[in-house]
């Protein structure tokens, strides 16, 4: 029930793991759904065993599916909000690190900043798990490909079009995974969001292997023209509010919207990492269309966790 050669090791980016051990996570998260509906009893694999928490913004599908999924796996988590330890007073990461290593068996990670995160890797033996920076987002890139494979059941034959802005966190975790696995990304983004550059070539390596496509477009139709996946996030992200105005300008013309969709195959699927800003990247009228399959992400988040902690803590 986990990925052995995963044990005790970081996962701060998708880079972290191979093509064989994303489809190993996928395939141990399809099993722990299975027996989440089947009402088999999950064995305690993580007894005694403590997660720290370390957030430095809120959240809720990344909080509240890690502390669930390490209950439900027989371990405890401790949620330690940055502003209630001695970081918010100066205290270094590395010292913190340092102290945590000797209480826990491994710390999930919600950083600003992924040059912390990094920090927090190096001086903890303990394993670190990034549960988001502004780099990456790897535990929601998994939860989206599992999401694919259960709706649409083969993720190299899809079309995935991710439309917004193309710096963001999600996309990039997002993109790396589907260089590593096979399928074509289209990433329709105005000038100025292309995905950061060290990671676009990363991608474009992996897919070189896989066989993968990964496109940067400008425009949200030729992306969105017979998709089977049409994907969005905020505009805005945690820490970017000094420049609302000017996202808000500069993505006017990539919302997702029914008339964007209607180039999408009509079978297409709807995705969306949550929180959505309905009115913004997407309208109401897509998001709770039938096409939608956001609660079904969501829930994802849950049992990909699973998967992450079963390997990691072990």
């Amino acid at each position: 029930m986990y990925v052995e050669s995963l044990r005790g090791r970081d996962f701060l980016s998708i880079l972290d793991c191979s093509r064989v051990e994303l489809e190993s996570l996928i395939k141990l998260s399809f099993e722990f759904k299975r027996r989440y509906y089947s009402g088999e009893k999950i064995i305690p694999i993580l007894q005694n065993k403590i997660l720290a928490l370390i957030f430095e913004k809120p959240s809720t599908r990344t909080r509240v599916s890690l502390q669930v999924a390490i209950q439900q796996l027989g371990g405890h988590s401790l949620y330690l909000s940055s502003a209630e330890l001695q970081l918010a007073r100066g205290e270094p990461i590395k010292d913190t690190a340092r102290v945590l290593d000797r209480y826990v068996d491994g710390v999930a990670a919600r950083v600003y900043r992924h040059e912390s995160l990094i920090e927090l890797a190096n001086y903890s033996q303990k394993p670190v798990i990034n549960a988001l920076s502004d780099r990456e987002h790897p535990l929601q890139a998994l939860a989206d490909v599992m999401t694919m494979i259960e709706v649409k059941k083969n993720l190299k034959n899809l079309k995935i079009a991710f439309v917004g802005d193309g710096r963001d966190n999600v996309v990039h975790s997002l993109m790396l995974a589907i260089a590593t696995l096979g399928g074509k990304l289209y990433i329709a983004t105005p000038k100025g969001y292309d995905p950061e550059i060290s990671l676009l070539k990363k991608a474009y390596e992996r897919a070189s292997e896989s066989g993968a496509e990964i496109v940067i477009v400008r425009d949200a139709v030729e992306a969105v023209d017979n998709a089977d996946v049409v994907y969005t996030d905020v505009w805005v992200s945690m820490g970017q509010e000094s420049e609302r105005e000017r996202r808000l300008k500069d993505l006017s013309a990539y919302q997702v919207n029914a008339e964007l969709v209607r180039y999408a195959k009509k079978d297409f699927i709807f995705m969306h990492c949550l929180p959505a800003h309905r009115g913004e990247e997407v309208t109401d009228e897509v998001i709770e269309s039938p096409n939608s399959v956001v609660w079904i992400q969501a829930e994802n988040r849950l049992h990909t966790a699973k998967a992450v902690l079963a390997s990691i803590l072990r």
